[in-house]
């Protein structure tokens, strides 16, 4: 399973099996000896090619590791760094556009409406406020 999660940058050559695997697929009954060993020479040129090619990518990264460190660039900061571009990705989009209008209208009208009960309440709280103080002012009116 670990070789598979690895794709194509598995570090061991070629495996018996793989080997057989690619020799049925060209019919190896079909092929000289000559071509036989030419192809085998041809594997073994590439194997030595993908084996230097991963070593000088382990070197590259390895530099490039060292070039982050000099300039002060960590995990951290490029997290930051990715999740910054990526919500200014978002906010960019026409659907957060699109739902951030209309949320933003339905607040209004929200707050609008909170306004209006509270105008309410304080007014109906006010009218309480003067029929109370009305009644004690003028208990005759109140005894009729």
């Amino acid at each position: 399973m670990e070789a598979q999660a690895r794709g194509l940058l598995e570090t061991e050559p070629l495996q018996g099996r793989d080997e057989d695997a690619i020799a049925s697929a060209d019919s190896p009954s079909m092929l000289s000896e000559e071509e036989k060993e030419e192809l085998k020479a041809e594997l073994v040129q590439l194997e030595d090619e993908i084996t230097t090619l991963r070593q000088v990518l382990s070197a590259k990264e390895r530099h490039l590791v060292e070039i982050k460190q000099k300039l002060g660039m960590n995990l951290m900061n490029e997290l930051k760094q990715n999740f910054s571009k990526s919500w200014h990705d978002v906010q960019t989009t026409t659907a957060y556009k699109k739902t951030h209008e209309t949320l933003s209208h339905a607040g209004q009208k929200a707050t609008a409406a909170f306004s209006n009960v509270g105008t309410a309440i304080s007014k109906k709280f006010g009218d309480m406020s003067y029929s109370i103080r009305h009644s004690i002012s003028m208990p005759a009116m109140r005894r009729k």
